[in-house]
């Protein structure tokens, strides 16, 4: 019987291929940046192989965020480390996994292709017009989640 990853582990790769994605490199770019091969980040991304210390604080580097960023929202996506530290047939089954619209490749070439908009104007109506599409907002949704009206501008590039 093969042993399931490390929620960490897969929380942290998630983050890392979120991030990798969104600045438009291949697995093979980042592998070379690192000196890795493309199968290295592979299985880092899927949480197969755990991303030593040395290594995190390089991909870091290279993806230029904290280290912490790849720890952001472990707690509500996961329930945390109190959770995965629960001994196996005492807790409740987990429910099954749903995949966070964030970590959906639509989603990220939407954002590149949005910020590839040089125009502000054109950028702002393209915002304006995607929310407008969506369903109005659901009580109790944190605002700028779904498709309803807000005051807020879009995020600039230098936001990202």
């Amino acid at each position: 019987m093969a042993l399931q990853p490390n929620p960490v582990d897969i929380h942290v790769g998630r983050r890392l291929r979120l991030r990798r994605t969104l600045l438009g490199y291949s697995q093979e770019k980042l592998g070379s940046l690192l000196g890795l091969t493309f199968q290295q980040v592979q299985k880092y991304e899927r949480g197969t192989n755990r991303i030593g210390s040395s290594r995190l604080y390089k991909i870091s580097s290279v993806l230029d965020v904290p280290v912490s960023y790849f720890f952001e929202g472990f707690e509500e996506a996961e329930g945390g480390v109190a959770k995965a530290a629960l001994p196996s047939g005492l807790a409740e089954e987990p429910a099954p996994f749903e995949a966070s619209p964030m970590d959906r490749r639509e989603t990220l070439e939407l954002v590149r292709a949005y910020y590839r908009i040089e125009d502000p104007l054109v950028r702002r109506r393209v915002f304006e017009l995607i929310k407008s599409l969506g369903p109005a907002r659901v009580a109790g949704e944190p605002q700028g989640v779904s498709g309803a009206a807000s005051e807020e501008s879009p995020p600039t590039p230098s936001d990202a």
